[in-house]
């Protein structure tokens, strides 16, 4: 098909619930995409934190590829061999404690799953989110999404028990929580609200609060999970251990899977039964989490995401331009802040071959690949360099 076709069919056969930038791509290498007309693009988006290993790596998609060929999906009515390795592989690199893993197909499943969890295993009622926060667009993660511009409209689907704190500041969460509070749910990096940072102090003190109450402490690490700020898991920038961490994304390395990780104790409180998914880490999707953690240790990109991530920081920081507001985040999850010409930078970029994206209204994200490399990143910053000038 022609890019006119494509958009054609589009408009005739698809929801127009997406608000599509006007390009379409055929096939991607590394950190590279190519459009369907032969232009290449950097990609400084990975498919929204999910391209983690960049795009067609080898080893992954030969790892793929293998399962493929040989068996996809049996359901989780039996042993499944891939689902055994892959929760092996994420208990080598998750909090000391945090050992068994539930596989579902999102983060927003991921977030829900952690949601009930918490609720059966404390038979309370209350959930508190932190406003500007994003877990998913299902009815249970919806309403622990802190943002009502996500919620508009779909209110007859949301539970009246969640409740809202200000993210950083542990006062308004200490006037929420209570003895009937089953969960706080946040992310250690807000990414859909604008790569929103906090303290080290305030995560501390979101554990203790949880502590004191007897409340599950839900850690959404479904953008910030997986390598992407220089650590594996977001929450260890700030030595905190939360009971549950949910996780999709970067996983998969571009297949559909979502994962909540907990404590033994935590995990016997889904019985048969109580929580399920048809799909949920079958045989090719946990093969390729397995992939993406080998790609991972072995090429060492926990260090790289930290390294190029700091570097990006400092060379972003050193731009002085009065449109740049702030600039903030950690290892290759970046978030800058810019007064009014944000969409016009994004537009600036794919014309020059970049991909980049534009959050929370004004916000330029930055999450490429986990293997992206330090001429890339030059690349990017030349770019940058040349509109703000």
């Amino acid at each position: 098909m022609t890019f006119e076709d494509i958009k054609e069919k589009n408009q005739k056969y698809l929801f127009q619930n997406y608000g599509r930038q006007d390009i379409c791509f055929a096939y991607g290498e590394g950190s590279y995409l190519t459009d369907v007309n032969g232009k290449q693009y950097l990609d400084m988006v990975a498919g929204i934190a999910v391209n983690s290993v960049g795009h067609s790596h080898p080893y992954w998609v030969e790892a793929v590829a293998q399962q493929a060929a040989r068996l996809v999906h049996t359901s989780n009515l039996y042993q499944v061999e891939k689902q055994v390795e892959l929760a092996e592989k994420i208990a080598s690199v998750t909090p000391k404690g945090m050992s068994k893993t539930l596989f579902v197909n999102s983060g927003a499943e991921a977030n829900e799953a952690a949601l009930k969890t918490a609720v059966r295993k404390t038979g309370r009622s209350k959930v508190i989110s932190a406003l500007n926060s994003f877990h998913g667009r299902t009815a249970g993660a919806l309403g622990a999404t802190g943002q009502t511009k996500y919620q508009d409209t779909f209110q007859p689907l949301i539970s009246g028990n969640y409740d809202y704190f200000e993210f950083g500041n542990l006062e308004s969460l200490k006037e929420r929580a209570c003895k009937d509070t089953a969960a706080v749910i946040l992310e250690p990096i807000q990414g859909e609200g604008g790569v929103q940072t906090a303290s080290k102090e305030f995560f501390k003190g979101v554990r203790d609060i949880c502590t004191d109450n007897g409340t599950l402490m839900i850690m959404d690490e479904v953008q910030t999970g997986i390598a992407r700020t220089g650590k594996w898991f977001g929450i260890q920038h700030y030595d905190v251990i939360p009971d549950i961490m949910t996780l999709a994304k970067g996983l998969g390395g571009g297949v559909p899977i979502g994962a909540a990780v907990t404590t033994d104790d935590i995990a016997k409180t889904l019985t048969p039964g109580t929580h399920g998914t048809t799909f949920g880490g079958n045989p090719l999707v946990c093969a390729a989490g397995s992939a993406v953690i080998d790609i991972i240790k072995q090429e060492k990109l926990v260090e790289n995401a930290k390294k190029l991530g700091d570097e990006l920081m400092e060379g972003l920081k050193s731009v002085k331009n009065p449109e740049i507001i702030d600039v903030r985040g950690k290892g290759l999850l970046i978030g800058v802040e810019i007064k009014s010409k944000a969409k016009e930078f994004q537009e600036f970029a794919l014309k020059c071959g970049m991909l980049v994206n534009i959050c929370h209204g004004n916000v330029l994200r930055l999450m490429p690949p986990l293997n992206i490399t330090e001429d890339d990143t030059e690349m990017f910053m030349h770019l940058f360099r040349k509109f703000f000038r």
